[in-house]
């Protein structure tokens, strides 16, 4: 690739609150496994890509290797972050001295593994073929004193005499030669990752979850953009913010994305919107297992101009790489036809040029279900939200409710106006009609669930 040509994703220069990749605006939308794909050897990531790529989906989340999980965790069933004994693989080498957690030998904290580096590559460049970017995430806390036990950065399982410490200690700065590990091995994932275009970098999983603290963080931050430095372009960079919403306060100024788990609804999008960066949600959970939870968390957060949706999808496992186990129990969702409605999203929002638009719900100047959209508390679970080119596009979604007529502000114009069934993502309703100004009432086809509304000029 031409270095003077070479262009990582990017933030958009005419709207920072989305991407621009290959020359194209982008929003990141996907339903993926759970961030194993490279250091779980029995995963056949090849056969995951090219079943997101199937869906239209674009994104993907990824663990560099330097956290792994344990077979009982967190009740995921076939856990790809948990993988066999003997079956884990990460940037450090093995060592000739047994004692591993799980079996073989311990690692070797000052030696690279180099077929982990030649199967993350590998798993690059197909995600590359397949226009699928890719969260590079670096570190994760350690949730229980269990998923410390089995870290390589714990001395007991390395030669090296590193990590004699709790577990909450690992990413505090308070242990050099721990930080001069975790420097050289973010050096050496920025080193080898140079020339993929398709990725960006999360600095911490969860850093909330335990005793991350925030002076590390920008300490990872500024071991990546040093390491980048001299590169011909550099990458993004993420921080995973908090569960549900919080406002972001004294950002680093080197991060483009703020990512949030579990976000419904959406508020925080709005909450961060005047930082003019990207505001992602890259996992959901926690809702249950039906379509329904994660399909409408989706379109309540893409519309409310988030950039990026990742679905945490139960039904990848290293036995279905293709996302067809659907007898898990797993404390999420994901299937199939999730993904199938997650690609009528994708498609929906594609259909505009949404680098010109914005979220203005106050567009909506009321509606009836069987009582006002707002106001009354019968309908608190129904809502409708706007993303916005005034005069030109308008990008609706009603969530609840099993038909509505809304009532929309619109300058003068000819418009037509589709009512878009979010499940199969047909056309169930057409309009066309020529506006005076002032509100226009549009009536939905009947529906189940949710429905979205485009209307162009």
């Amino acid at each position: 690739m031409n270095k003077r040509n070479f262009k990582p994703l990017q933030l958009h220069p005419e709207n920072p609150h989305y991407f621009l990749f290959r020359g194209k605006p982008a929003v990141l939308i996907t339903s993926g496994e759970h961030y194993g794909a490279v250091l779980n050897l029995d995963f056949d990531f090849v056969a995951y890509l090219k079943e997101l790529q199937a869906h239209h989906l674009n994104h993907t989340r990824l663990f560099s290797g330097v956290y792994r999980e344990v077979p009982d965790s967190f009740g995921i069933v076939d856990n790809t972050l948990a993988p066999h004994p003997n079956r884990y693989i990460c940037p450090w080498t093995r060592s000739d001295k047994p004692g591993y957690y799980d079996g073989g030998n311990k690692f070797d904290l000052t030696k690279w593994d180099d077929s982990y580096f030649e199967r993350l590559k590998n798993f690059m460049t197909q995600a590359s073929q397949l226009s699928i970017i890719v969260e590079m995430n670096l570190f994760c806390p350690f949730y229980t004193k269990g998923l410390w036990k089995a870290n390589p950065m714990n001395t007991a399982n390395n030669i090296n005499g590193i990590g004699f410490c709790d577990g909450t200690e690992v990413y505090t700065l308070k242990h050099k030669d721990l930080t001069t590990v975790q420097e050289a091995v973010t050096r050496k994932i920025v080193k080898e990752l140079e020339k993929f275009d398709n990725l960006y970098y999360e600095v911490c999983n969860e850093p909330y979850a335990s005793a991350v603290t925030m002076e590390w963080q920008h300490h990872i931050i500024n071991t990546i953009v040093n390491e980048e430095k001299d590169f011909a372009a550099k990458h993004l960079i993420s921080m995973n913010i908090a569960n549900g919403k919080a406002k972001v306060q004294n950002p680093h100024p080197t991060v483009s994305i703020f990512n949030f788990h579990y976000c419904h609804p959406p508020d925080t999008v709005e909450m961060n919107y005047g930082l003019n960066k990207v505001i992602g949600e890259n996992e959901t959970g926690f809702r249950g297992k039906e379509d329904v939870f994660y399909r409408t968390e989706g379109w309540d957060f893409i519309i409310a101009s988030g950039a990026l949706y990742n679905n945490l999808d139960y039904s990848f496992t290293y036995k279905h790489p293709r996302g067809t186990f659907l007898e898990y129990n797993s404390p999420g969702g994901g299937s199939p036809s999730l993904r199938q409605q997650l690609k009528i999203l994708k498609d929906f929002i594609d259909s505009f040029n949404f680098v010109r638009m914005m979220p203005d719900n106050s567009i909506i100047k009321g509606g009836q279900i069987s009582s006002p959209l707002s106001g009354t508390p019968a309908q608190a679970n129904i809502t409708a939200r706007a993303l916005v080119e005034v005069g030109k596009k308008y990008a609706i979604y009603v969530n609840g409710g099993t038909k509505v007529e809304l009532k929309i502000s619109l300058p003068k114009g000819h418009y037509c106006a589709e009512w878009v069934n979010t499940k199969t993502g047909r056309m169930e309703k057409a309009e066309e009609f020529d506006h005076p100004s002032g509100n226009k009432t549009l009536v939905s086809p009947d529906y189940k669930e949710d429905i979205a509304l485009r209307i162009t000029t």
